[in-house]
């Protein structure tokens, strides 16, 4: 099988699996906690720069059903909590980052081992072309913040929680491969 054929493939089995009562009623448990754990696990720092582990449902979300169901989960979700938080201005550019995010860590980890320096890079890439590149442009346009006044704290917040965050997702995947994953696996 060719790699755009298995890539073909691995998108329509992965967009298949939203036919489910059960990975529908599991993405909907994910998408409370995260709801919850935006109010109880998000410490902000001004009104640019966030730290906080909502992602943790979408990550278990992108490894279990791939990068498409996790990039749809991940919209759907940054939607949902603004709904429900109020917090800000909506701007669809938070929702593409996201979706984006959910994509990269999906290509990453669906159907792969997991592995300590799969997760590093899989973080790296989320935090670098995501969190820096694409949100402080978002915050740039929305704001009219300079993107030299905001970009160090975003740089230095991201580069603090590199660590913090692929230590937090490599215990929770091996957790989630080890317990959730054989009850999705057909």
């Amino acid at each position: 099988m060719s790699e755009s054929t298995k890539t073909v493939s691995i998108k329509h089995s992965s967009l298949s699996r939203l036919k489910e009562t059960k990975v529908l009623t599991f993405c909907g448990m994910m998408g409370a906690l995260a709801i919850v754990l935006g109010y109880v696990a998000t410490i902000k720092f001004g009104q640019y720069v966030r730290i906080g582990f909502s992602g943790l449902p979408n990550q278990v979300i992108d490894y279990l059903f791939g990068p498409w169901v996790g990039a749809i989960f991940g919209g759907v979700m940054d939607i949902v909590k603004w709904f429900i938080s109020g917090d800000g201005d909506f701007f669809i550019g938070f929702t593409f980052t996201a979706m984006a995010g959910a994509i990269i860590y999906g290509l990453f980890t669906f159907r792969k081992p997991v592995t300590v320096w799969r997760v590093v890079l899989s973080q790296l890439c989320v935090k670098i072309f995501c969190n820096i590149f694409l949100n402080t442009l978002w915050l740039n346009l929305l704001y009219g913040k300079a993107i030299e006044a905001i970009l160090p704290a975003r740089c230095i917040s991201n580069a603090v929680m590199l660590p913090i965050d692929s230590f937090i997702m490599y215990i929770m995947l091996q957790f989630v491969k080890n317990v959730i994953k054989p009850h999705f696996d057909n």
